[in-house]
C-alpha cells in the first residue's frame, strides 16, 4: 500500500520552485551589493552574504522534510498545540526584560547561544497554521461574524497584542491582514470582510496616532524631505536611491546609498538598493517575480481538493506575498515606514529558513494525491 502511494505520488510544483529559488539568487546578489563595502570596515566583506547563505542552507534542508511529510501531518491536533502554545510562550518571553534583546528601542528578539531569532516570524506561521485547521469543516458557521468568525481571530487577536508589546505593529498587522485573507478564502461574507477592515483600520489609526513617535513616523510618510532630518531620513535616502537608479540603474555594486547614507540597506530597506543598482526595470522583474510566486501558490492552493490544504497553502503564500508587497510599499513611499523585511533578501538567515520550510509545506501540497489526503 505505501508502495502504491510513493508511486503515485505527483511531483512538487516546479514553476513555484523555480519562482522561489530565483527570487533567493537574486536576493543574494542583492545583498552582496547592499553589504559588501561595509563589510570591508570589518575585514570580511561576505559576512552577511555567509550568513544568508547558511540559513538558505538550513532552509533547503528544511524544506526538502517539509516537502516530504504529508501535509495532513500539520493537521494533527498535537502539532497545532504544540506551534501555538510555543510561539506564544515565545512571544511572553521576548517582552520580559534581560530575556528579550533590545535593539534601537525595540525588543523582538531572543538569543539561544550565537542565534538570535524574532518570535514572531515563528508567530505568524503558527497562527496561519491554526487559522487553517479552525477554518476546516466550519463553511456554515463561518457565514456567522459572532459565532464563526470572532472565535478564529480569537488567538491570533492575542498574538496582535504581544507583538504589539515590542513594539512592532508591522508584524502584528500582517498577522491580522492575513487571517483575514484566509476568514474570506472560508467563504465569510463580504459584509462581515467590510466590518473587520474597518476595525482594522480603527485600531491601526489610533496605535499609530498613540505615540509621539509613531505620528511623526506616520507624517513623514506624507512628505518625507520636510523630515529629512528625523523621521523622514531613511525614507528621504531611499527615494534618492530609486531617483539615481533610473531605468535601467547603475550597475550591481555601484550605488551610492549604502555608503552610510541609507539606514539598514542590508534589511528593511534592501528593495532601494534593488532601485539604485538595477534601476527601474529591475524593480518591475523584482516586483513581477513576486507576483508569480503568488499567482503560483494560490494555484496550488485551488488545485487542491481538501479544505485544509487549500487554506494552508493559501495562508502560506499569503503571508509571504503580503509581507512583500507591505516593504517594497513602504519603500517606495506609498505606505507608513515600517520595520517589515523583504522575504528571501533581506538579511537574516533564521527567518530565511523558516520562509523556505513553510514554502516546503506548500510543494507537499502541490504533489499530494489529494484523493488519500482526504
Amino acid at each position: 500500500m505505501l508502495e502504491t502511494l510513493v508511486r503515485k505520488r505527483k511531483p512538487v510544483d516546479k514553476t513555484l520552485l523555480t519562482l522561489m529559488f530565483t527570487l533567493l539568487m537574486l536576493g543574494l546578489l542583492t545583498l552582496f551589493s547592499a553589504t559588501y563595502y561595509q563589510g570591508l570596515e570589518t575585514g570580511d566583506p561576505l559576512s552577511e552574504v555567509k550568513k544568508q547563505l547558511l540559513g538558505a542552507v538550513v532552509g533547503g534542508g528544511a524544506m526538502a522534510f517539509t516537502c516530504r511529510v504529508p501535509y495532513t501531518f500539520w493537521r494533527r491536533k498535537e502539532v497545532v498545540l504544540s506551534a501555538v502554545i510555543g510561539s506564544m510562550v515565545l512571544l511572553v518571553l521576548v517582552a520580559i526584560p534581560g530575556i528579550g534583546r533590545s535593539v534601537n528601542g525595540s525588543r523582538r528578539w531572543l538569543g539561544v547561544g550565537g542565534l538570535t531569532f524574532q518570535p514572531g516570524e515563528i508567530a505568524k506561521y503558527a497562527a496561519v497554521l491554526l487559522m487553517a485547521t479552525m477554518l476546516d469543516g466550519r463553511e456554515k458557521i463561518i457565514q456567522s461574524f459572532c459565532r464563526g468568525i470572532l472565535p478564529v481571530l480569537t488567538v491570533p487577536a492575542i498574538m496582535f497584542l504581544l507583538i504589539l508589546e515590542q513594539p512592532n505593529l508591522s508584524t502584528a498587522g500582517t498577522i491580522i491582514i492575513v487571517c483575514i485573507v484566509m476568514v474570506m478564502l472560508a467563504g465569510a461574507r463580504w459584509k462581515h470582510m467590510g466590518l473587520l477592515g474597518v476595525m482594522g483600520a480603527v485600531v491601526g489609526f489610533y496605535y499609530a496616532w498613540s505615540a509621539e513617535y509613531r505620528r511623526e513616523r506616520l507624517l513623514s510618510f506624507l512628505d518625507p524631505f520636510a523630515k529629512m532630518s528625523d523621521e523622514g531620513y531613511q525614507l528621504s535616502q531611499s527615494l534618492i536611491a530609486f531617483g539615481s537608479g533610473g531605468l535601467f540603474g547603475m550597475g550591481l555594486g555601484q550605488g551610492r546609498q549604502k555608503f552610510a547614507y541609507l539606514p539598514y540597506p542590508e534589511s528593511d530597506f534592501i528593495f532601494a538598493i534593488v532601485g539604485e543598482d538595477f534601476g527601474l526595470m529591475g524593480c518591475a522583474a523584482v516586483i513581477f517575480l513576486f507576483a508569480a510566486f503568488m499567482f503560483a501558490g494560490m494555484r496550488v492552493a485551488l488545485r487542491c481538493e481538501d479544505r485544509f490544504g487549500c487554506l494552508l497553502a493559501a495562508g502560506i503564500i499569503s503571508l509571504i506575498s503580503v509581507q512583500a508587497f507591505i516593504n517594497m510599499g513602504v519603500v517606495v513611499g506609498i505606505l507608513p515606514t515600517t520595520g517589515l523585511p523583504l522575504p528571501f533578501f533581506s538579511a537574516g538567515g533564521t527567518s530565511l529558513s523558516i520562509t523556505m520550510a513553510a514554502v516546503g509545506i506548500v510543494l507537499n501540497v502541490s504533489r499530494s494525491d489529494t484523493s488519500h489526503a482526504l
